[in-house]
């Protein structure tokens, strides 16, 4: 399948793979902090965050850290950058999967390298995999890093600045700060710090070269304005508070209700990844604590949720270690689960649904764009209008237009299950060694 995707991509035009809007944002904002110095010369009082930086008026939303980041791509002429970007998120992808084998106890390199390969293989069949690669963004790029970071061991020399990687990832999304409180209440209080301590080293650097961008960035709060990204309830938005908007009728009424469902996810879901992590499923752990980033987070766009693709190798994982075991019933279980990923997930044929984004590679499309039967509004659309077509699904519609925050929600709750299941019977096998050893006595 990559190499597959790859001939494919080398032998066709750049647009049938490829429509790197989100790439030119990273590279234009990169360019505005090359070559404009403040004083800014300009009637806008800030131009990295305030001029449109392509053809349908996106903004950059990032922090000054990433315009620093995106400064030094910037080097790289535009005839090769969207294929090195395409290049850089295959590998990105093969890695996230190398490690999450890894993760899961695998030590054999030869299962590393299938296990990777056929996660890979599954994840471009995926719609949020196969956006990040069209788009030429860089969600690819920072799950490969968070896992690689924290799925290093607790050793001396290796587990030493484990977490500072996770850190550097939150300083140019702010999602990956969800992982500073699994870490707490996981007991991992070193790498917490270090993950805390690489995000405030990444502000402090923002601050050091951009003082006028980190002002009005994290001091007049630009970072908390999820509306500068357009409408919040647009159907590309797959998080809790795009899916409250959108049944409440308007951002202000769907406020209250997403703060309410933010704080009871939050506290589940944190808990129930300690839980897991204390049950041997550190791996599992990990992934619960970035579902619960990708719920959470204001803003959580269809190509944020590549986290499907080591969800779904774990899920595999487990259907093949109850094989094993010869637990028939568990293996189908986990098998299902990780079909039911693909399937929600999937890049769809565009003759099943009809093609939402422009471009002559637009061949796929997820479920969440099963237009005309779940329609869509402009998500670059400003302010809040009850004309808006989200506001106005029913049935089917809501289901299909929902569809990654409620399979997140559903699969939070399996994994929730999960750990009370797997702490229950590390209760009883502590209880069966002890006893044995209390007769002797």
């Amino acid at each position: 399948m990559l190499a597959l995707w790859a001939i494919y991509s080398a032998i066709h035009p750049v647009g049938y793979t490829l429509y790197p809007a989100d790439l030119k944002v990273y590279r234009d904002g990169g360019l505005i902090v090359r070559h404009i110095s403040p004083p800014y010369n300009s009637t806008l009082a800030d131009p990295l965050y305030d001029w449109p930086l392509n053809s349908v008026s996106l903004k950059f939303t990032y922090t000054p850290f990433a315009a620093l980041f995106f400064a030094v791509v910037s080097f790289v002429p535009w005839s090769i950058l969207p294929r090195l970007s395409q290049a850089v998120n295959l590998v990105a992808l093969v890695a996230a999967g190398w490690c999450t084998v890894a993760a899961l106890g695998h030590t054999d390199r030869r299962v590393r390298a299938g296990g990777a390969l056929l996660g890979a293989a599954a994840g471009l069949l995926t719609e949020p995999v196969f956006r990040t690669m069209y788009l030429g963004q860089v969600n690819l790029l920072l799950m490969a890093l968070i896992i690689w970071d924290l799925c290093q061991p607790d050793t001396r020399l290796r587990g030493r600045w484990k977490g500072l990687a996770t850190g550097f990832a939150a300083g140019i999304k702010l999602t990956p700060l969800i992982f500073i409180p699994y870490l707490l209440l996981t007991r991992k209080f070193r790498q917490a710090g270090m993950a805390a301590g690489g995000f405030v080293a990444t502000v402090l650097l923002g601050f050091l070269v951009l003082p006028g961008d980190s002002r009005d960035y994290w001091l007049n709060g630009l970072f908390i304005q999820d509306g500068r990204t357009g409408f919040v309830g647009w159907t590309g938005n797959q998080s809790l508070r795009a899916i409250t908007t959108r049944l409440a009728g308007s951002i202000d009424a769907g406020t209250v209700p997403w703060v309410v469902a933010v704080v009871v996810v939050t506290v589940f879901g944190l808990l129930c990844a300690a839980m897991l992590h204390r049950a041997g499923h550190a791996m599992l752990g990990l992934l619960t604590a970035a579902l619960v980033g990708l719920l959470d987070s204001p803003i959580s766009w269809d190509h944020h949720w590549v986290w499907v693709v080591p969800g779904m190798i774990a899920a595999g994982h487990y259907a093949f270690r109850a094989w094993q075991a010869g637990r028939r019933r568990a293996a189908a279980g986990s098998a299902a689960v990780a079909v039911g990923i693909l399937l929600v997930f999937a890049s769809w044929p565009g003759s099943l649904w009809s093609v939402y984004t422009s471009g002559p590679g637009n061949f796929t499309n997820g479920l969440i764009w099963a237009a005309p039967y779940t329609p869509v509004t402009k998500y670059q659309l400003d302010g809040d209008q009850p004309w808006f077509l989200e506001y106005h699904w029913h049935g089917l519609q809501l289901l299909a237009g929902n569809a990654y925050v409620l399979a997140g929600l559903a699969l939070l709750l399996i994994l929730g299950i999960t750990g009370l299941v797997s702490r229950a019977s590390a209760s009883r096998a502590r209880q069966a060694a002890v006893s044995p050893a209390r007769a002797a006595a």
